[in-house]
């Protein structure tokens, strides 16, 4: 999956920003057929009220003139039931529903997520409202009912039951210039959850005796750098080789995504690199480079591209006549969907030219990806034992498990065993989830960058599911009440939990207390209020996620964990930083990598530093320690300045989450 396209996929898992502490101003009721018009500032939360009759559906829209806003809706008894954010910034729709379980008073409610003190408009209105649907493939048709346009890229979705497709459908528009609709048979680039199939070759070549998931990288691909470590196979179909990962190398050099980007561009880049992140099997880190390299092993040992690999021993004997892996950026492709992101004048184009495969590049519909997971419960290429392998929990070298097996990630969703993988590259969204004791699979994709394809996913699960997963959620509830008692913590106590913690290179955690209240600041993001669950542990409101912190003999915490999505991070204090006494004129000059043969110039401009690159827009580096600076650039999030023994800087190492202490040399 390509993250380079924001800094919050860059970070990974972290909260997002939900919630800032607002004045609530109570706007009266929604009516249908009269729009509303509000002047707004980032001080204010306004209210809407809607009077629904029991099982109605009704359709809102919120435009945006100049303000980045969110809505959260809440039901009759004032609990929350869903939050609307599409990442169209200022301006364009914020589009969101409301399904009534009961008649009743239901709760609208619209606030910013922008920038301090920032002003503008919106105008809100009632689209439609209509009886709920009852049938399980018309509850799924009202899921897409912002996507379900004339005049905008959509999605498809295809439900498989039992071995067979029960459900497919296309809404919007595939192409916006010459109004192609979106059907189950217009083919999409699925991005990530290529990576499976990339497996699923390595596994064929290894039952036929061609090579071993433990045989090391250089046996195959000899121009990847001896580093001293061992990187096996299966390190980098599990992503933890320790490798850096190509996106976040390619635009640190000054790639744009819309480059032309070829398999030999990032070979070449890989050959170049001189560290790892970490020792191979140590840690999990999400890695595109090792599934190119995959690739280019798999097109190696069988001297076939890996296209032509592909389509010989997958596609064509599971019938998948609309895939393929697309090599040539040039090449045509017949009911192709094209991909959009959202702007102030409305959709623009999402350009694509990768011409690499392995990590990314599949094309496929979602028809022929329901024959693929067909395979996985009544298997016609391969076996058993490559279903079993690609499903199994891949083990760190200190015998733990992180949640991810070859290609896809396993895990529990609403208490089912799910087996899923998403995508998304340009505007393309995509989302493939498996329960396999269940025998449903749920395939959605967009060619939207607004569409969030895994919560779409899930929301379909959910009307499939619905009775299983009501049976769990009983065991889960009555487990979290048995557990749920929390003692009242003395302010004394809690004021030692204020302060600064470092969750990635760059990325500060801000915990502050107000009348007995934590909260948490997240770089970039909005103020979010932490609601106690036990005298150590808090709930991030707003998100599935929760806050602990870690005891310290009553003096200040030393460090948090921030859990979420199946993970624990850890985040260490750090210390309050007087930027005034930085010179800046110490860190100016050209840096230059050998890694990526790049220049970047730091100068002093208004009193920030700034970071020039001939191929990139200026961004400012601000000090958040000593020697230490924060980049605003995603692919810059910590620069480590270095001294010699005289205390004159010699050069820098960067990070960014998927590359970690990338030397920099100065050279003037």
């Amino acid at each position: 999956m390509n993250q380079t396209l924001s800094r919050l996929l860059l970070l990974l898992l972290l909260f997002t920003p939900i919630s800032a502490i607002q004045a609530q101003i109570e706007k009266g009721a929604l009516v249908r057929d009269k729009p509303i018009s509000s002047k707004f500032d980032t001080s204010e939360k306004h209210q809407y009220t809607i009077n629904l009759k029991k099982n109605q559906f009704v359709f809102f829209k919120l435009m945006q003139y100049g303000i980045d806003l969110k809505v959260t809706t809440y039901n009759t008894l004032n609990e929350k039931l869903e939050e609307f954010d599409s990442p169209n910034y200022r301006n364009g729709y914020e589009l969101f529903t409301i399904a009534s379980d009961k008649k009743g008073e239901y709760l609208i409610e619209v606030e910013s997520i922008d920038d301090n003190n920032h002003a503008g408009e919106y105008e809100l209105f009632v689209q439609s409202i209509k009886p709920k649907a009852v049938k399980q493939n018309e509850q799924v048709d009202e899921l897409f009912t912002v996507w379900d346009t004339n005049n905008t890229p959509g999605a498809a979705v295809a439900i498989v039951k039992d071995g067979v497709i029960i459900y497919k459908k296309g809404y919007g528009i595939a192409n916006l210039e010459y109004d192609i609709p979106i059907t189950p048979t217009s083919i999409f680039h699925i991005a990530s959850i290529s990576k499976q199939f990339t497996v699923f070759s390595l596994l064929l070549l290894e039952k036929q005796g061609k090579l071993s998931l433990d045989d090391d990288i250089r046996k195959y691909i000899p121009e990847v750098p001896d580093f001293g470590k061992t990187i096996t196979l299966k390190h980098l179909a599990s992503h933890t080789s320790g490798l850096r990962d190509q996106w976040n190398l390619l635009s640190m050099a000054g790639w744009r995504m819309d480059d032309v980007i070829t398999k030999e561009h990032v070979l070449k880049l890989v050959s170049k690199q001189k560290e790892l992140n970490f020792n191979p099997g140590d840690e999990y880190a999400y890695c595109n480079t090792g599934f190119t390299l995959l690739a280019e092993v798999v097109a190696r040992i069988s001297d076939m591209s890996f296209a032509e690999f592909t389509k010989a021993n997958i596609f064509e004997p599971l019938k998948m006549n609309n895939t393929l892996f697309y090599d040539d950026h040039e090449k045509i492709v017949k009911n192709r969907a094209y991909s959009y992101s959202s702007g102030s004048n409305g959709y623009k184009k999402s350009v694509l030219n990768y011409a690499n495969v392995g990590a990314t590049s599949l094309f496929t519909t979602v028809e022929d990806l329901s024959l693929w997971s067909m395979n996985f419960s009544n298997v016609t290429v391969g076996d058993s034992t490559i279903i079993n392998n690609m499903n199994t929990l891949a083990i760190l070298n200190n015998g733990k498990t992180f949640g991810g097996a070859l290609g896809q990630f396993v895990g529990k969703y609403k208490g089912l065993n799910e087996i899923q993988h998403g995508g998304a590259d340009a505007g393309y969204r995509s989302y493939l989830t498996r329960f396999p004791d269940e025998n449903l699979t749920v395939v959605v994709f967009s060619n939207s960058a607004e569409f969030n394809s895994g919560r779409m996913a899930h929301k379909v699960v959910d009307i499939y599911l619905k009775d299983r997963i009501k049976i769990e959620l009983k065991k889960e509830e009555a487990k979290v009440e048995s557990n749920s008692e929390a003692a009242t913590i003395d302010e004394n106590v809690l004021s030692t939990y204020v302060g600064n913690f470092e969750l990635q290179p760059g990325f500060i955690i801000s915990i502050s207390l107000n009348k007995g209240q934590l909260s948490a600041l997240a770089t970039g993001q909005s103020e979010v209020l932490l609601t106690q669950i036990s005298t150590t542990e808090f709930k991030v409101e707003g998100v599935e996620a929760k806050i602990e912190f870690i005891p310290n003999a009553g003096k200040n915490i030393e460090r948090i964990k921030l859990h979420q999505g199946g993970q624990i991070m850890e985040a260490p204090r750090v210390d309050a930083f007087d930027k005034t006494s930085v010179n800046l004129s110490d860190f100016s000059g050209e840096y230059y990598s050998e890694e990526l043969s790049t220049t970047y110039s730091f100068t002093i401009v208004n009193d920030s530093l700034v970071a020039k690159h001939s191929r990139l827009s200026d961004f400012n580096l601000n000090p958040i320690k000593d020697d230490t600076f924060n980049g605003e650039a995603w692919f810059f999030g910590q620069v480590v300045f270095i001294r010699d023994k005289n205390n004159m800087i010699t050069g820098y190492k960067v990070s960014n989450g998927r590359v970690r202490n990338l030397y920099f040399e100065k050279v003037n």
